[in-house]
């Protein structure tokens, strides 16, 4: 089996594969909080929890392939994967194959999780498509109908929005981020529920708008991350909700960079 791992900010999600099939099946997925502090036993015991709960054991890994936008875990990751599942991982990082012509300033700038998105959303929609997605930061990342990753934009993600505006604002209680009823609202509540819900629509869809028309193309906008199917209920222009987009883009990488399988030599 194929561990594939993202590590974000708030969150680290895991993904198995089979991979002794003629295509590498999609096994289970998991996701649990990122802790900078947390230890390598700590980690290695919730991830060995997290196989047995599902009948499987750490053994059946056979490979594993990590994309991480926190530094400070990524040794603590190294040593779960040496230690408890006795695998070296591979790194999205410089030197990694990837298939896709990065025409950005500095490619070496550009988050492990953007780039696997963007390769996973090439791969499965065609170009032009444009990637957003919904985590600590909402990032946006565009992609040529050739396959080249063209750039994006990055904004302050929706609940650190929220996070700000409660802090900064004495009088203004936490509520909880949903759409409402109706966009006039009628008590303190729903005046921030439309704030919140409705101004970060007009974020997303006011820098898609300006994308496309710089794009000169209409791309496939698919968005992913934790608030991708609360959001993208009334953008104007997201068409596709794709949840497993890093998870499947992290298998194509370990596919383009795993060793070729020995051919089997005539009897």
């Amino acid at each position: 089996m194929l561990l594939a791992i993202d590590i974000g900010n708030t969150n680290t999600v895991l993904g198995l594969y089979r991979l002794d099939s003629e295509r590498p099946e999609f096994a289970a997925h998991w996701r649990v909080t990122t802790h900078r502090a947390q230890t390598a036993d700590e980690y290695g015991v919730l991830f060995v929890n997290l196989f047995e709960m599902h009948g499987m054991k750490p053994s059946q890994v056979q490979a594993i392939i990590i994309s991480s936008v926190v530094p400070p875990v990524e040794g603590t990751l190294r040593q779960v994967c040496e230690s408890y599942f006795h695998v070296q991982p591979i790194f999205v990082e410089p030197g990694i194959k990837t298939g896709m012509p990065l025409l950005i300033d500095n490619p070496s700038e550009l988050g492990a999780d953007r780039l696997v998105n963007a390769i996973a959303a090439f791969e499965r929609y065609g170009g032009p498509c444009i990637v957003v997605d919904f985590g600590t930061a909402t990032t946006f990342d565009v992609i040529s109908a050739k396959g080249e990753y063209l750039g994006g934009a990055i904004a302050p993600g929706l609940g650190i929005s929220a996070d700000a505006l409660f802090a900064r604002a004495a009088r203004l209680g936490r509520v909880d981020i949903k759409r409402p009823a109706k966009v006039i609202g009628t008590n303190t509540v729903t005046h921030l529920q439309t704030g919140l819900y409705y101004g970060y629509i007009g974020l997303v869809d006011g820098i898609l708008e300006r994308i496309i028309a710089e794009l000169g193309a209409k791309p496939r906008v698919i968005a992913t991350g934790g608030l991708a199917r609360q959001i993208s209920e009334d953008s104007r222009y997201i068409a596709e909700i794709d949840d497993m987009l890093t998870l499947d883009g992290l298998l194509i990488l370990f596919e383009r960079n795993r060793a070729p399988r020995p051919r089997s030599r005539p009897h």
